[in-house]
């Protein structure tokens, strides 16, 4: 996945989504943060607003991070695809190939310790090392949500924390008590002095 000369942002807004989204969505935080969100593409609000994480979905999100002590100001929120799926449709696989090279731009450029892989797609996504076509092969996120992993990911060390997207939270009360157990991973693992 080396730089190819393709402009990934010319290229993911190429999507048929993209051509039918409001706004694209890029993200929001702290740029130059260690700590990484990623989600798998926004939703209605986040499509009016131009902003990741602003529904009901998004209000969890920042209730929990409060919790461990996080702000925007200590992290950075973005999804894999950044043009919302036709009615908050799952992501194709197309989709997210054309929109993978942005997200690697993002996270070169930022250069995280931590990556908080938010849902299925995202945590299979980082777990397949960025190979769409291998994400259907790897454990969902039931299996492997709060334990953490080294990952050498594009020549990049991080360690990854696969989480339950909040929005899972709204429909399944039952995961409460789950993401709870897998915020206070994430506070110790960010706590420690070096985060990777």
């Amino acid at each position: 996945m080396e730089d190819s000369g393709i402009d990934p942002i010319a290229l993911a807004k190429a999507t048929e989504i993209c051509k039918n989204c409001k706004n694209v969505v890029i993200g929001k935080g702290n740029e130059k943060a260690e700590i990484l969100f990623i989600g798998e593409a926004p939703g209605r609000n986040e499509d009016e607003q131009g902003l990741p994480f602003i529904g009901v979905a998004g209000k969890n999100l920042d209730k929990l991070l409060e919790e461990v002590g996080l702000s925007l100001n200590d992290i950075y929120i973005t999804n894999i695809l950044k043009c919302r799926p036709p009615e908050n449709r799952n992501p194709l696989i197309d989709e997210i190939k054309a929109h993978t090279p942005w997200l690697i731009k993002q996270i070169k450029e930022m250069k995280p310790k931590v990556i908080c892989s938010l849902g299925n797609y995202a945590t299979k996504f980082f777990l397949a090392n960025g190979e769409v076509d291998k994400m259907d092969s790897q454990l969902g996120i039931t299996s492997v949500h709060g334990k953490v992993k080294i990952l050498d990911f594009l020549g990049l060390k991080i360690k990854l924390i696969p989480l339950f997207h909040p929005a899972a939270i709204i429909y399944n009360r039952t995961l409460i008590a789950e993401w709870d157990k897998d915020m206070e991973i994430v506070k110790k693992e960010i706590a420690q002095k070096s985060l990777i």
